[in-house]
């Protein structure tokens, strides 16, 4: 993983089994199953995952990878992006979620 890039991209489905056999039949992602509302994907190049929900435009949720998700925060903040949720933790490790000066929400996970 590299230290602050784009590492994992989450989507919204309306129909997670639907999204799975389009996914792995086209680009032959491999997929975990996480409970009855979130699936994880994996590719050569790509990793990301799908939740249970209505596809809207600007629902994809872009996630960079951090060595440090403290001093990320704070570069984020400094630079004057709105933090839209705090430091949290879920399994694989912990994350915030910001937006920057357009309105887009990005996250930041790492895994310490």
């Amino acid at each position: 993983m590299i230290h602050e890039q784009i590492q994992y991209v989450e989507f919204l489905s309306k129909d997670l089994g639907v999204a799975k056999k389009f996914y792995s039949e086209s680009f032959g992602w491999l997929f975990t199953d996480w409970g009855p509302e979130y699936i994880a994907f994996e590719g050569e190049h790509v990793s990301g995952g799908f939740t249970l929900g209505e596809p809207v435009k600007g629902s994809i949720l872009v996630i960079l990878y951090s060595k440090d998700l403290a001093q990320t925060l704070e570069s984020v903040h400094k630079a004057g992006g709105v933090i839209v949720k705090e430091i949290f933790s879920f399994p694989g490790g912990r994350r915030f979620h910001f937006s920057d000066p357009d309105g887009n929400e990005l996250a930041v996970w790492s895994d310490v």
